[in-house]
This record gives C-alpha cells, structure tokens and sequence, in this order.
C-alpha cells in the first residue's frame, strides 16, 4: 500500500510541475538596445520584478560608466581639474583593471584616454564637411592620451589619478561588456541558468537556448549594404563581442577614414581587417579585445591571440575580390572552443 501511494505521489507530483517558461525582456541602454532571453524553468519567477532588477542593474552601470551623463562617476572624474588621486567605485576599479590588462597586452593599442583623437577626428558628431584635422591638432592630441602614461589606478586607497588635468577616460569599447555580465549575474543570482543577454551586439550565455539547444549566434557579414551571416557559432557558456569599422567611417577626397583610431599613431586604422569576433570567459573582456585586436588587425592581431590563448574570428577585405570579397582566419583556440561545442 505504502509503495502504490509513493507512486501516486511521484504522478501527481509531475502532473504539478509547469513547463519551463521563456522569458523575454528588451529596451533601450547605453546609447543602444539590450535583449535578454531568460529561460524559467520552475515557472514561478515574477517577470515584473526580473524586469526591475535589471532595470535598476543598467541604471546603475550608466551611473558608473556613461560619458553621455555628465553626471556619472566617469564624467565627473573626466570633468575634475586635478592631478589629484580621485576616489573611485569597486565597480569602475574592476573596468579600468580590465582596461590595463588588455592595453598592456595589446602594445597599447586598446586605449581609454582616446576621446581628444576621437574628438578631432570628428566621430559621434561629425557633418559632411568637417576637415580632417591638421598634424598640428593631432600632435596636441597625442600629449594628453597615452593610457599607460596619463592614468594610474591605485588600489590603497582605491583611486584613479590622471597625470594631466585634461585627460579623459572614454569606456566606450569595454563598459557594454560589463553591463552584459552585470545583468546575467542577476539572472544567475534569481536563479536562472539558461539565459541570453545581449547589448548592442555584446553578448553573453548561460545553459541551453529554448528549444535545449546549445546557443548559437550569427557573425555579420562585414558589409553595410548586404545585412549577410557570415558565419554562425556556438557560444553556450561564453562572452562575445564583434568590433568592425564597417558602419563608422566616412570618405573624404577618395580616402577612407576608420572610427577605430590607433592611439600610438594618433590617426584611423588603414589595414584590410574588417571584423573581428572574440569569445571569453565573460562579455567584458570579448568587448574589450575585440577593439583591441581591430585596431591591431589579423596579422599582429592574431599573433596576440595566440600568445594569449584568445579565441578570435578575423574577417578581412580581400584584396583580389573587390569591395564584397572577405576572408576569415581564425585562432587556435577559437578553432578549438567551436570543435568542443
């Protein structure tokens, strides 16, 4: 009798269990759109108070790290007329340390204090007839940016202090990253273990998609005009992040000019490298790299990621294809992540 209840028990026990529910949420963030794919497998998650949650999570990551708010942590650092060490949240240390490591490894290429060159180069606000500028604006450019040179993050006590008052630091290339893995590490602490979320193109996952699939993603194509896959993969459990100069750029005199600025040079990339996609451990690192290894391009780009055991898609503009033609290298690593997928 005992066993025959049991199993009735089990049976109504299953019979009670719900289906797992997808839950989906977007908006706007960053200066950009966020969309998140939250998989509820006890169904008894409340969606409005998920919602509030990350709500609350990206208004605070803005706070932090938005050069668009006068009134973040970073403007107002930027906007100190000091050379004084500045106190900074644990949250903006942990981007800046990021932010060292990657410029460190990168031969500085991945550089924060960029804003002045970004500036004068007219990027985010330039009209059709603005100049290109002068060597004498870029040579003044140079002497206030230099990550390694102009920022100094100290850790007792935790400060940040700028060797010129007028230095900048411009978390652009490696904040949405961080916002990516601020928002999953809610779902996680709610949680959830499946889940995607993504912020302008940065992106991170967790478990398996709706359908109990591994997670897979689509690699644009590096041309505005064709809006083409050109390769998808599978990113369960990881961060990713595409960087291309194939949307900001514009062409003056027949010569085109990149978004991506060298910091060393003070002027636009030239080189043939397109796209370039990074998966990591999280969505802050894959963010940032991903600047770090377009600015650098395949050829010195790939001999960093595999010295650092970084998974990197390259796509190249071939040179023997016209405009529309496009190569793809990859890394050892990225190669070998997509065969253990």
């Amino acid at each position: 009798m005992a066993r025959l209840f049991l199993v009735a028990l089990m049976f109504f026990l299953a019979a009670c269990k719900s289906d797992p529910v997808t839950l989906k949420f977007s908006g706007e963030t960053m200066g950009t759109t966020y969309n998140i794919v939250a998989i509820d497998k006890t169904a008894d998650l409340s969606s409005d108070a998920l919602q509030a949650a990350i709500t609350a999570t990206l208004a605070k990551v803005n706070g932090q790290m938005s050069n668009w708010d006068p009134n973040s942590e970073i403007s107002q650092f930027n906007s100190a007329p000091t050379t004084d060490p500045i106190a900074i949240s644990p949250e903006l240390a942990s981007v800046v340390a990021a932010a060292n490591e990657i410029h460190q490894k990168s031969e500085g290429l991945f550089d924060v204090t960029l804003g002045p060159l970004i500036e004068i180069w007219g990027f985010g606000a330039r009209t059709p007839d603005s100049p290109v500028p002068t060597d004498e604006a870029i040579a003044a450019a140079l002497k206030v940016v230099g990550q390694g040179k102009v920022l100094v993050l100290n850790s007792e006590p935790r400060s940040l202090t700028k060797s010129l008052p007028e230095t900048s630091v411009y978390l652009a290339a490696i904040a949405k990253g961080y916002g990516v893995d601020q928002v999953a590490a809610v779902l996680a602490q709610a949680g959830v273990g499946d889940y995607m979320v993504e912020i302008g193109g940065d992106l991170v996952t967790a478990g398996l998609n709706p359908k109990g699939e591994a997670w897979r993603i689509g690699i644009e194509r590096p041309d505005a005009a064709s809006q083409t896959i050109e390769e998808i993969v599978d990113v369960s459990g990881l961060g990713m992040a595409t960087s291309g100069d194939y949307r900001n750029y514009f062409e003056q005199d027949g010569i085109r000019y990149s978004h991506i600025i060298d910091g060393v040079t003070g002027r636009p990339i030239t080189h043939g490298t397109a796209s370039v996609t990074v998966l990591a451990e999280n969505a802050m690192m894959a963010d940032g790299w991903a600047t770090a290894l377009l600015a650098l391009g395949q050829e010195r780009g790939l001999k960093i990621a595999e010295s650092e055991g970084l998974a990197v898609l390259f796509i190249a503009r071939s040179p023997d294809s016209g405009a529309t033609g496009f190569v793809t290298t990859t890394s050892s690593q990225f190669s070998t992540l997509q065969a253990k997928q």
